[in-house]
Parts: C-alpha cells; sequence; structure tokens
C-alpha cells in the first residue's frame, strides 16, 4: 500500500463465495473490524461477503491480508482509495439473504457470470458499434454520473433491475458492456442477462472505481455517487464533464446532497445557491416541513458518534474474543 499518502483509506470489495454459517462468520467478522478500529458497512450472506470500509492504512492491510488468507476469499478484489479519515462515524456488519439485494437468489455469479474486462479491456470495446454499455445502477447514481453514451434504467434501487428486461431485449445481438460501481451488481445483472438468452455479456472488472484509478475515468462523466459520507467521488481526470443539474434552477451542477427533511432524505444535485435559498430543501414542501433538519451547506446528515461503542449489543464470551481475530 505505499502508493496510498495518506494516514486512511476506503477499501471497497466483494466475493461472491458459499460461507456455510454466515450468522457465526457475522458475529466473529464484527469482532474482527472492531479490534482494526475499522468503520463501514458490511453485508454477509449465505452466498458471500461486501464491504466498504475505512481505517487506517496498517490496518485496512491487515484486514485485507486476512481475508486473502481464508481459502473462501483469496480471490477478493479490493479498490483502495485515498482519504483523509473516516468515512463512516461506525461499524454496521448485517446478515442477509444476499450481498446486493438484487431478489435473485438463486443466481450464484462463482457458478456463471458475465466475461470480466479489466479498465483497459473495456475503454478499447465501449465505442464499438456492435457495443452497447449498460449502466445497472439506480437512476440517482446515474444521474450525477454515467459513461458517455450509456444506457440507464429509470429504477429506484437495484432489485427492480429484472423488471426493465423487456427495456434491455432489444439489444440482444449486441455485446453488452455492464457497469456499476464496484463490480457487485454486476456479478448479478450479467448472471440473470445470460439467464434469460443473451449470449455475449461483459462486466467491468472493479467497476467506475477501478477504471477511474487505472484508467484516469476516461469519457465517464460527471461524479461517481459513493454509499458513504462523501455522497460522490472524483473520477475522471482526463476530460470530466458535468452532466448532473441542480433539482432547483436547473443549472448544471454536481453537489449531491441528501434533502434536508428526513422524512424525504432524496438524494439529489442542488447548486450552493439554491442550496442556501431552499435551506437544503429538494422542495417547497421540503422545506416548510417541522422535521426539517439545520442545513450547513453541505447536505450531508451523519449521526454524531456521542460516545458511539461498536460493541454495545453483544454478548463479549469468551469464545467470542477468541475469534475475534479471525476472518
Amino acid at each position: 500500500m505505499e502508493h496510498i499518502k495518506t494516514d486512511y483509506c476506503v477499501l471497497l470489495y466483494y466475493c461472491f463465495t458459499p460461507i456455510s454459517n454466515p450468522e457465526q462468520f457475522r458475529d466473529e467478522h464484527h469482532l474482527f473490524c472492531i479490534s482494526l478500529n475499522l468503520r463501514g458497512r458490511i453485508i454477509v450472506a449465505a452466498e458471500g461477503l461486501n464491504g466498504t470500509v475505512s481505517g487506517k492504512k496498517s490496518d485496512c492491510q491487515q484486514y485485507m491480508d486476512t481475508l486473502k488468507a481464508d481459502p473462501r476469499f483469496k480471490t477478493m478484489d479490493f479498490k483502495i482509495e485515498e482519504s483523509e479519515g473516516h468515512t463512516f462515524k461506525k461499524i454496521n456488519v448485517r446478515l442477509k439473504s444476499e450481498i446486493v439485494h438484487a431478489g435473485l437468489p438463486h443466481i450464484k455469479p462463482y457458478e456463471r457470470t458475465g466475461k470480466h474486462l479489466s479498465p483497459a479491456e473495456f475503454k478499447a470495446l465501449k465505442d464499438r458499434d456492435d457495443v452497447v454499455i449498460l449502466d445497472v445502477r439506480s437512476d440517482y447514481e446515474h444521474q450525477v454520473g454515467r459513461f458517455k453514451n450509456a444506457v440507464t434504467l429509470d429504477i429506484q434501487n437495484f432489485r427492480e433491475f429484472p423488471e426493465k428486461l423487456e427495456t434491455i431485449k432489444k439489444f440482444k445481438d449486441k455485446k453488452i458492456l455492464t457497469y456499476c460501481t464496484g463490480g457487485i451488481k454486476c456479478e448479478k445483472a450479467s448472471a440473470y442477462l445470460l439467464e434469460n438468452g443473451f449470449e455475449e455479456v461483459y462486466q467491468l472488472h472493479g467497476g467506475i472505481v477501478r477504471y477511474g484509478i487505472e484508467e484516469q475515468g476516461y469519457d465517464f462523466e460527471g461524479k461517481c455517487y459513493v454509499f458513504d459520507e462523501r455522497i460522490t467521488a472524483e473520477v475522471n481526470t482526463v476530460n470530466p464533464t458535468v452532466v448532473s443539474k441542480c433539482i432547483v434552477c436547473g443549472t448544471a451542477s454536481e453537489r449531491m446532497i441528501n434533502c434536508a427533511n428526513p422524512t424525504c432524505n432524496k438524494h439529489a444535485a442542488i447548486c450552493e445557491n439554491c442550496g442556501w435559498e431552499m435551506e437544503g430543501a429538494c422542495s417547497t414542501a421540503c422545506k416548510t416541513h417541522p422535521e426539517k433538519r439545520p442545513y450547513d451547506g453541505t447536505g450531508i446528515y451523519s449521526k454524531k458518534q456521542n460516545g458511539y461503542n461498536p460493541r454495545i449489543g453483544w454478548k463479549m464470551t469468551a469464545k467470542h474474543v477468541a475469534e475475534s481475530c479471525k476472518p
């Protein structure tokens, strides 16, 4: 990790692999993260592991080394980004039925999925006439940033992807190049397309994040929506442009906020002037909502730590303590 110049970094990763006792693994993995002072969001399921965590670079290195030493995760691909500090306030390790919610638990990407393309391979193929670039992310993600000429889907969340099959079928005679933030959604999306008769399906290995690192984000327009306190991250350092528009005045703006009304909490682009005028709200109704949060110019409403204790709610048995340093 010598290329990381700051004291902290962010790890984005996933691995589809059978986990025989996901509940026990979840408990042990939670304690392992605590021992390294990592913070973030991790999902454990019988089908694998998915997470984004932040921490000091030495702790993150130990985390990666330990996971890759486990035969189940030896092929884990970590996307590493520099950070000035933690990008999360706490650690959450949750047990779910899928590590990416697609409503497709029968699909096992470790058995069959689309062909992985390196960022360089993706870049070389993306502009061909026989290719369609398919963004499998939600609308609030691709509205702030997407690949040039990409086909986007009007979906609120990834579990709606199967509902768009009829929309995608018109591209069956093309090579389908799928992409998402870190690659995990493409694993199930590409496998689902193969299951439904698509023959040439590919996916950007490592997603937008890896493409930004290795190909400087060439032809990625706008910013990449990320699921931590940054909200968006820079991708394109070669030919950057702004594609999102302020939800209030319509001018070009890549400032993403969460609506100040917590009952709305909409992800939206809003310029700085409108942000202050609307007090961080996405509409007049939200601006006058009695529960509206104070706006400080960022549109980020993270919870204060207030003495956060990651062990609260856990029964710290001797076995848990002994297992806490295992993957």
